[in-house]
């Protein structure tokens, strides 16, 4: 006999449910897809809440495109009927309202000095290499300083797979990169050159803009953009 239920998330590993997940570890450690999967409770027969929502957000290219799209958009896809659409409709809007709230509090950066300004107590006197992001909204706010790599004294490596995975993540419009020269020199070397044009080559298929590359020394730094690099 065919099962035509819906797969509940109570059918994925315990280790893998998105509600679990949440509870022991915080929403921090899920994907979007396994928070939108806590929404849509199910999936169809043929594929988990968890696929769904992957689907949702491949479609409509993240969760700014999908919360750009009404509900009756949402249920054309496959799975989705006008429930789960209004609950996943509603959820965004709250987020958004959130977002809204909590901006006027958030750094803007307006110049490379912003940047600096925001990781030179940090940076200025570390012995590594920092490779960080400064990700931004639409209206150059600050959404997250993360750090994506820690290198060797004079050498750290960066792949652009991490770079826009924290953007998407962040549903961030646009990037600025962020390291720091342990010598306290912020003089950008030729590495630095190459990597940023790598950068803003992929960032432009994303359609995510890296703005600059800010380069920080002992009290002082570059901005790759004031040079004419970017």
């Amino acid at each position: 006999m065919t099962d035509d239920r819906a797969l509940s998330l109570k059918e994925l590993p315990v280790d893998q449910r998105p509600r679990e997940k949440l509870w022991s570890l915080g929403a921090s450690a899920l994907s979007n897809a396994e928070l939108l999967a806590i929404i849509l409770r199910t999936g169809t027969k043929q594929k988990s809440a968890v696929r769904l929502a992957e689907q949702l957000l491949i479609k409509f290219g993240g969760l700014r495109g999908l919360s750009s799209v009404g509900p009756a958009e949402m249920s054309k896809v496959k799975g989705m009927g006008p429930a789960k659409a209004v609950s996943v409709a509603a959820a965004l809007a709250l987020g958004e309202r959130l977002n809204h709230l909590q901006a006027a509090k958030r750094p803007v950066v307006r110049n490379p000095q912003d940047v600096a300004q925001l990781v030179m107590a940090r940076l200025r006197y570390a012995t590594k290499e920092h490779f960080m992001l400064a990700l931004l909204n639409s209206k150059n706010h600050v959404l997250a300083l993360p750090t994506i790599s820690v290198g060797s004294l004079n050498a750290t490596i960066v792949h652009p797979r991490e770079v826009f995975r924290e953007a998407i993540a962040h549903s961030a419009a646009a990037v600025i990169l962020v390291h720091n020269h342990p010598s306290g020199d912020p003089t950008p070397s030729q590495d630095d050159i190459n990597l940023t044009t790598k950068l803003a080559a992929a960032g432009k298929l994303l359609d995510i803009a890296v703005l600059d590359h800010v380069i920080i020394g002992d009290g002082k730094y570059v901005s790759l953009k004031e040079k004419g690099i970017i």
